[in-house]
């Protein structure tokens, strides 16, 4: 691969990496949301609601918290994917950054 392939690929590499940190922010933070949602339907003896679409639903407090508990189970699936990948595409970044120095260094 010549030098100007490694750059591009480095290139291409750090905005997929800037990609999967921006969905990793975001799971992030729905995750936060999801475990405070948690947090208050255990503190509550209230009715709880559901907001589907434009209403708002009275549901089993059961339900709504068996819902957050996959829901949270999900993101935490998806969170450890993505810090999977964000660690794989670090370390091509890292390989790559490194065979384009060493070419630099040899051309002097």
């Amino acid at each position: 691969m010549s030098k100007e392939q490694k750059i591009q690929e480095m290139q291409r590499i750090e905005q997929i990496l800037q990609n999967v940190m921006m969905q990793k922010q975001s799971i992030q933070m729905e995750l936060a949301e999801t475990s405070s949602a948690l947090s208050e339907i255990e503190k509550t003896k209230d009715s709880v609601y559901k907001v589907i679409g434009q209403l708002m639903i009275k549901k089993e407090q059961s339900e709504v918290k068996d819902e957050l508990d996959n829901k949270k189970k999900l993101l935490n699936l998806r969170l450890k994917n993505l810090e999977k990948q964000e660690k794989d595409f670090v370390e091509k970044a890292d390989k790559l950054r490194e065979e384009i120095m060493e070419n630099l260094e040899g051309k002097k």
